[in-house]
């Protein structure tokens, strides 16, 4: 018998066992990594050019990625309030992307996932990007989270950024005012001003400190939420990332984060936590084309952020458990951001609140693979801010009368480009024959357009439409600072 056979003779027995091992029982870690600004074909798992993400594509092939995963709405603090609480944004009163010395933030009795968790022994932890609010009551550590370091807003909301070139005169004064960008940890200033040196350190600072959380939380149940600066405007990269992809600052960008989640994925590894621990990537919209080539790419779907057209909306959405979610399956259902607090929360064996209702619905028969499993959802509904712009059921999108940005031109290297309005509708789409929304075949489906008709009617009627004049019966306040 040779040295290598004698090798894999002492080394099968235990490779079969813990391929064989039943997946731990109790209640798993949970990891959610969210990209900022991402767009759906970003990854090379979903038809990047250009460059690679291992580290993803790593993660998708060990576990189920998504191909029809949507956000609430296209725009920062909007799409976070949905995902933290399951509810659409205007339900609760979260719209748009919050300023700094904003006067709302996400009200004291929504119930985040954090909150959620933490009823089940959870250590819980956000370093990254908060974005519901600045005042110490809208904080995370006032919202369920344990641990908080990272950035109150988005990382352009400082003086420095290029962006006022182009902007409308009153708008550019805006972002010339702005204060000086902070840093918290916990509740308190960690560091003022944010400088472009330390945006550079943005993504190893949060992965950081989420691996060292990792270890110390190792024996007890935990939630982990990393939601990155980047690839957001205005882009910063490290120097050990610095021209790594050949492909460009974005691209460089793309490639840290990448690496981030693989030095989580390593730490988990590290700590034996590998079959205890669902791992979640996805991002909080599409991409911001306006930026051009600081922007990324939707691929085959139309347009990006602040649009309610597939490519502002639908983002990639991977996640791992071993034993537990299929290895290398793609899920084209139909599933939602708002979908995660109720499936994460019965994985948890967490109650939920009977006096908030929720947007979202358990997936975790999708996550599964379990034969047969459907998307919990009727509709899908597209709201931006308070106009209900499209609504989807099934593969059937209904756009009414709205109109949207275009980049004409975009910008290029961290400037950006204008916006042209253009606008569309009423107009149906056969989303899995025309991802594109390419070919109106309203007049060919007049049945499909009445169905589609009468559930927007229902969800004016509960969430409200501005484009109607609708106020909708089941939404709630977001909180508010006493005057």
């Amino acid at each position: 018998m040779t040295t290598w056979m004698r090798f894999l003779a002492a080394c099968l027995p235990g490779l079969i066992a813990v391929l064989a091992a039943p997946a731990p029982t109790g209640p798993p870690n949970i990891v959610l990594i969210l990209a900022d600004d991402l767009g759906y074909s970003d990854l090379s798992c979903y038809g990047a050019r250009g460059y690679r993400t291992p580290n993803l594509d790593r993660l998708a092939a060990q576990g189920t990625r998504f191909t029809s995963f949507y956000v609430a709405q296209a725009v920062c603090s909007a799409s976070r309030a949905a995902l933290l609480t399951g509810c659409y944004p205007n339900r609760i009163g979260i719209l748009g992307a919050l300023g700094p010395g904003s006067k709302t933030g996400i009200n004291p009795a929504e119930w985040t996932l954090a909150e959620v968790l933490k009823t089940r022994g959870y250590a819980t932890a956000i370093f990254g990007k908060w974005h519901l609010g600045d005042a110490p009551e809208f904080l995370p550590t006032r919202h369920g989270f344990d641990e908080y370091f990272g950035l109150p807003y988005s990382n352009d909301m400082w003086p420095l950024h290029p962006d006022s070139v182009n902007l409308p005169p009153d708008a550019a004064r805006r972002k010339q005012g702005y204060p000086d960008l902070p840093l918290y940890a916990g509740e308190r200033v960690a560091l003022r001003p944010v400088t472009a040196a330390h945006q550079a350190q943005l993504t190893t600072w949060y992965t950081e400190r989420a691996v060292d959380f990792i270890a110390r939380h190792r024996d007890r149940p935990f939630f982990l939420y990393v939601p990155h600066a980047m690839p957001h405007v205005p882009q910063f990269v490290s120097e050990k990332f610095r021209g790594k992809s050949r492909a460009g600052l974005y691209a460089d960008v793309i490639r840290e984060i990448d690496w981030s989640v693989g030095e989580i994925l390593k730490a988990l590894r590290r700590h034996g936590l590998e079959r205890r621990t669902l791992v979640i990537f996805t991002s909080d919209n599409g991409p911001w084309l306006l930026y051009g080539n600081h922007a990324g790419s939707a691929g085959p779907l139309r347009e990006g952020k602040a649009t309610t057209f597939e490519g502002g909306v639908r983002v990639p959405f991977i996640a791992r458990w071993p034993g537990r979610i299929p290895r290398g399956r793609v899920c084209g259902e139909l599933a939602t951001t708002m979908d995660l607090l109720p499936t994460l929360a019965r994985l948890a064996g967490a109650e939920l609140r009977r006096d908030r209702r929720l947007d979202g619905g358990d997936i975790g028969p999708l996550l599964r693979g379990e034969p047969g499993a459907r998307t919990p959802h009727e509709a899908f509904y597209y709201y931006w801010g308070r106009e209900l712009q499209a609504v989807r059921s099934g593969p059937w999108k209904l756009h009414f009368p709205h109109t949207y940005p275009r980049p004409d031109p975009p910008g290029a290297d961290g400037r950006p480009g204008r916006y042209t309005e253009l606008r569309i509708g009423p107009a149906l789409f056969n989303l899995e024959t025309d991802p594109g929304e390419t070919r109106d075949v309203a007049a060919e489906h007049p049945e499909v357009v009445r169905r589609l008709e009468a559930l927007a009617e229902a969800a004016r009627a509960d969430l409200g439409d501005s484009a109607t004049g609708r106020e909708g019966n089941g939404v709630r306040p977001p909180g508010r600072l006493a005057e």
